[in-house]
């Protein structure tokens, strides 16, 4: 038998060595730069259609060293040498930075930049679906600073609406489309502090499916905090911690089914009933896969777990029979998870598996009428390099020993982290551990249980109608609003009669001109 790796080393070198030969001819490159150059010029004939579909892809962590690890790993995945790649979010036409801060954070979290992306607004660390005059944790901050999302924003226009995640469905990313919390952490009753339940300060899991009523599809984990205490986990029935934890004794799985019993709602909990389902014969649909966040990818139990893909392609199903067209919310939110937990592989095979799922999203729709968005809420403190070689494994060696202490480093590696390790007062020889293992944490430069977020700033990747207009620096809320005049959905709606299903620009610019010309007066 041919073991694996060597298995995988052949293939590689016979690919480097194709690869090194057509790469030596100018004429590769110069071919390559010509046709990229026909496909940007045909780019000068804009989309200024209106979009009747709405689709944000959300990767939690997911900056910019993240996607290009993650696109050399696709590659090395296909048998490749990984670099030259490309992801599906790499052939979107227009691509621009969002600045990530928060209003009190250089350095955000996902909640306060969850607000931004979805509602439009920049807020504080900590919060979601809240102006930045709300404070964290203080529950009498909370009533008269709410902010809406795009998802309301939709839904009161008469599109259908669905989130897909999987992490928690009352994760930060997800709770800032639905939900107004002065504290990201308030899962569930069980969570929050006697004195902000008295204050009449709601849990996430309870806005979930009170603030926004008939949100068509709801898509993760979080099943624990559903049920009440102590009620044992389908699943799971003989482990405690995933057992119910609301005080209130309130099932909201079981609400929800007696809402919508004579609406086509389903609730499934496992791949082969969402499988089953036909969707033409389902209109609402929930689905809570685990009593937490889902398992990583690289561990998932393909017979009983869906995969982000499976997930979307069934969202996308059920929301666009609504002909006034949808908006999805897609999160790939382990990304983030495994870089905090210092596993690159399972951040980077998270990535790979969202990026499959926009590959899905888009065979189902197209970008005469769906603008599709993806981006990140902030980066992390990961990074590759080391002069690897061509083709090198993306979680291999750096080609050299450190000229200071004589020892190997894998060209992955954290800023800070749970990696820092020392044997005998010294760094850690990594050929002596296998590094290319699942949960294998990459050595960091300063020691933490935790890996840090990054503060720079990240990608936003889009295609479809008024996609041009995500272009340049913005700061991250800018989002929403491109989103939402794209889809004449929420306070830009002057602009769209015109007759002929285009989004006619002139009246938004004239009002922009007039509120500059006022700006300056005043200052």
């Amino acid at each position: 038998c041919v073991e694996p790796m060597s298995l995988y080393l052949t293939t590689l070198i016979i690919c480097l060595l194709r690869h090194t030969e057509k790469e030596k001819d100018p004429k590769y490159w110069n071919a390559g730069a010509q046709q990229t150059l026909r496909t940007a010029l045909t780019l000068q004939t804009l989309n200024t259609n209106k979009a009747k579909n709405l689709i944000l892809f959300l990767g939690d962590g997911m900056g910019i060293p993240t996607v290009t690890a993650a696109r050399i790993l696709k590659g090395q995945l296909n048998g490749q040498s990984g670099e030259e790649t490309q992801l599906e979010m790499d052939k979107f036409p227009f691509v621009s930075l969002a600045k990530t801060y928060n209003t009190n954070a250089q350095v955000p979290d996902s909640a306060g930049t969850a607000t931004a992306y979805l509602c439009g607004v920049k807020a504080n660390e900590g919060t979601v679906g809240v102006s930045a005059a709300a404070v964290r944790s203080q529950c009498n901050t909370t009533e008269g600073n709410e902010v809406t999302s795009i998802l309301r924003w939709a839904k009161d226009a008469g599109k259908s609406v669905g989130i897909v995640t999987t992490t928690r469905v009352n994760h930060a990313t997800p709770s800032a489309s639905y939900a107004h919390s002065v504290d990201r952490d308030w899962y569930s009753d069980n969570e929050m502090p006697a004195e902000a339940l008295q204050a009449g300060c709601k849990d996430i899991a309870r806005q979930l499916f009170e603030n926004i009523p008939n949100i068509d599809v709801i898509m993760g984990g979080g099943r624990k905090y559903m049920f009440p205490k102590n009620t044992s986990d389908v699943e799971y029935p003989s482990v405690a911690k995933h057992s119910g934890t609301r005080k209130d004794e309130r099932n909201l799985v079981q609400e929800w089914i007696d809402r919508m019993k004579d609406k086509k709602g389903h609730y499934v909990w496992n791949k082969k009933q969402l499988l089953s389902l036909n969707p033409n014969n389902v209109d609402y649909l929930l689905g809570l896969f685990e009593p937490g966040d889902l398992t990583y990818d690289l561990e998932r139990n393909t017979e009983t777990d869906p995969s982000l893909t499976e997930m979307v392609e069934v969202a996308i199903k059920i929301l666009r029979k609504n002909p006034s067209g949808f908006y999805l919310l897609v999160e790939g939110g382990r990304i983030d998870h495994g870089h905090h937990e210092g596993k690159a592989k399972q951040a980077l095979y998270e990535a790979v598996e969202m990026d499959r799922a926009i590959g899905r999203a888009d065979l189902m729709t197209s970008i005469h009428d769906t603008m599709t968005i993806v981006t990140a809420d902030h980066s992390h403190m990961f990074n590759f390099g080391g002069y690897t070689a061509r083709g090198n494994t993306i979680f291999g060696l750096a080609p050299m020993l450190s000229d200071v202490d004589q020892k190997p480093f894998t060209s992955i590696l954290y800023g800070n982290g749970p990696g820092y390790k020392l044997v005998n007062g010294v760094r850690e020889n990594v050929s002596t551990i296998d590094y290319e293992e699942n949960n294998y944490q990459a050595q960091a430069a300063v020691p933490l249980s935790m890996e840090t977020h990054g503060g720079e700033d990240v990608a936003v990747f889009a295609k479809g109608p008024l996609a041009h207009l995500l272009h340049g620096v913005h700061e991250q809320n800018y989002i929403p609003h491109v989103m939402a005049y794209a889809a004449c959905i929420g306070q830009n709606r002057e602009h769209c009669m015109s007759r002929s299903g285009t989004a006619d620009l002139r009246p938004v610019l004239s009002g922009i001109v007039a509120l500059l010309t006022v700006t300056r007066l005043l200052c």
